[in-house]
Formats: structure tokens, sequence, C-alpha cells
């Protein structure tokens, strides 16, 4: 039988037992950190309403001899986005759409394929089944052409009917792993104890369905990469700093994956912090994970996490830790218009401390990966860095 992971003292959690009840009191005060809580799922009745209510309209058009049309909010425009430091990045109410025409050459093969995933939808929610984005795609793989193209037509889908991606009864395939002191149960029946120990548990496709969830954890540590996720693992990091839970999205986080930790953040309350790269690009993930993305601003309520922290790697630890600077990668172009594009968002106005970083890396001209950490000893992460973060309040 496995021993029970022992972690530190209780006088180790003391600076994070503080950080939790000033997040909780942020909760009940109503103010910017504590968050949004997600928006209800529509019911199925609602979603087969909403699909009627365009079919109708397109066969009022034809009845017209008018060319039906879809009208699509624009997504991908700064300009739809307002920010508010308590849900993050979201569309505004009456924001510019474009028009799907079918009679339009540029348009009418994207005109049909939304009327045949609409279709598809409308079977799925009144047969009370489910299907994955990768179920859809080969449907006819052929006429979709790639993966990317369902993906783009099931968010337009969703934020024309104003529902959450999950009440069209589409789930997608997790890529999230999860780790640590935590135990629920899922849709099916099938109960998941989380472990502390060697290997991780793949983050849920159905994260709506999960239930009777059930930590003792200090905290949640979001980790950017798979590679650092699995070598705290090897490390027996989630023992040592028991009891917590560990995430990582291998990357820029799916949807399940952050579905997950918003449901964990407004279960709990824990603290929430991330480990990335200090590069644009990790700043960019942990971003989407605090404040949400512009493609997904629509579901912002149920994905955001505005009271999670940047632990590491900041730019300045770089500095303070005299990391080797043969460590060190140089910033590209494409770096560089990334930290000047992050730097122009609306959120940064409200994270100064944020903005720094930012303007030391800039000023540096050079990026690290957490690995760089290995220069100074092999488990320096593991054993110097986050414990030392997490004790003594190392985070912005």
């Amino acid at each position: 039988m496995a021993a029970a992971p022992v972690g530190p003292g209780a006088a180790f959690f003391e600076v994070l037992d503080r950080h939790r009840a000033s997040l909780v009191a942020a909760l009940r005060r109503g103010g910017p950190e504590a968050g949004a809580q997600g928006t209800r799922l529509a019911s199925s009745a609602e979603v087969l309403a909403s699909i009627e209510n365009i079919m109708q309209d397109i066969i009022t058009s034809l009845a017209r001899n008018e060319a039906p049309a879809f009208t699509i909010d624009n997504r991908s425009s700064w300009e739809n986005i307002k920010f508010e430091d308590s849900v993050g990045l979201q569309m505004v109410a009456h924001c510019t759409t474009r028009k799907i025409k079918s009679n339009s050459l540029k348009s009418v093969k994207k005109f049909a394929l939304i009327l045949k995933i609409l279709s598809m939808i409308y079977k799925l929610v009144q047969s009370n089944t489910y299907a994955t984005k990768r179920d859809i795609y080969y449907t006819d793989s052929q006429l979709f052409g790639t993966q990317t193209v369902v993906d783009d037509i099931i968010n337009d889908i969703s934020c024309m009917l104003r529902v959450p991606r999950r009440s069209l009864h589409i789930l997608s395939t997790s890529k999230g792993l999860i780790a640590g002191n935590l135990r629920y149960i899922e849709e099916d029946g099938t109960k998941v104890h989380c472990s502390c120990g060697a290997t991780a548990v793949a983050v849920p496709s159905n994260i709506q369905g999960i239930r009777n969830l059930i930590t003792d954890a200090k905290f949640l540590l979001i980790v950017e990469k798979d590679a650092t996720f699995q070598r705290l693992l090897d490390d027996d990091f989630c023992n040592k700093m028991s009891p917590c839970i560990m995430v990582t999205g291998k990357g820029v986080p799916d949807l399940n994956t952050r579905l997950l930790v918003k449901k964990l953040w407004d279960s709990f309350h824990i603290p929430v912090f991330t480990l990335v790269d200090a590069d644009p690009h990790g700043i960019e993930i942990m971003c989407i994970y605090k404040y949400g993305s512009r493609s997904m601003s629509f579901e912002a309520h149920n994905l955001t996490v505005p009271a999670m922290r940047w632990l590491g790697l900041l730019p300045s630890d770089i500095k303070r830790l005299n990391v080797p600077r043969d460590s060190l990668i140089p910033l590209t172009k494409r770096d560089q218009g990334k930290l000047d594009s992050i730097l122009k968002r609306p959120y940064i106005t409200c994270q100064p401390f944020w903005r720094r970083e930012m303007e030391i890396m800039a000023e540096s001209k050079m990026k690290a990966e957490i690995q760089a950490l290995t220069s100074l000893s092999s488990d320096y992460l593991s054993r110097v860095y986050l414990p030392n973060k997490l004790k003594f309040g190392g985070w912005i």
C-alpha cells in the first residue's frame, strides 16, 4: 500500500493561507478578483428552439426569393472586446458582425458547412447523445478539409446561438493532465482519485458532468509545459508540497483544461498560480487562463480565473538568481512583436507588476525557459525555486 503524501508543516503554508483569506474576503465583497460565476447551461429545449428559429429565417428568406445568410459576431476583432477585471476579455453587447452568404462564391461553402453542422447538433441534442469535434470532422473529412474548419464553425455556432459549447452536445478531446490531492466522480459514475505519484490523470472531456469534487489542497499550480509537469512529478513535488493540485494544458490550454481550472476555483477558492516560461509565449498562455482570449470571449464567464497569480518564471528572477547568460535565448522579432502586442492589451493597465516584468524582458532582449534553472542545479525548480516562492509569497 502506497504511503500517504506528507507535505511541509503548517508554518510553511502561512503566507498561502493569508493569500487565500484575502481572496475569499474579495469574493464576499464582490471585488474584481472574485471572478464571475459561470453562466448556466442552456437547456436542450432552448438549443433546439434556437436552431429552429435560424432554420425558419432561412425558409422565410427563400420564400421571399432572397439569398439566406448567417450573421456571425466578429470574434477576431479587438474592437468587439471589452475588459472587466472581474471577468477578463468579453464580447461587447453590440459588436460588429459579418455575413456568411449563400449566394457568394467566397462564403457559400462555409454557409453549407454551418448548415450541415447545425443539423448534426440538432440530432445530437434531440437524441441526448454527444460527439467530439473529431467525430464531427470524420463524418466527412474530405468536405471539411481540416479539423480547424470544424472547430471554428462550432465556435461560431456557439456564439451565434449564445450558448456554451457543451450545450451543443459537442465535446473536445482533452489533452491536459491533472495530479495531486483531488477526487471526483465522472458523469458515468467512474470514481477518479488523482494521486501525488508519478502518473497523472487525463482531464475529463465533460467537465460539466463531474461531481462530488473533494480536495484539501492548499493551492493549484498550472504548469505551462508537459515536460516541466512530468519533471515535477518525477521529483516528487506533489508529495513534498502536499496537499496541492497540479494541472498542465500542455502549452496553449484546450477548453476542457480551462473549464477544469475554473471549476476548481469556483468550487474551492484555493490560490491558483501559473508556472510558465519567461517568454512572450508563456505570458500569452498565462493571460489565457487568467483573462481569456479573443476567440472565446463570448464564453469568458465560464473560463477565466482573474484571481490567478504569476508564480514564475519571472524575468526579474533570472537576474536575481544569476542564471548563466548562456542558458538564456535572444528574443526574436516575432517574440518582440508578441511582447509589444501583450503590453497594449487592456488588462495590462491593472497589472503594473506584470508590465514591469515584461519591460525587464524587453530591455534585456532575452528570454528563458523554465529548464534554464537546471543550470543552477538539476532539481533547483522543485527543491528550491518553487518551495521558496510558495512559502514567502513570491508571486505577482
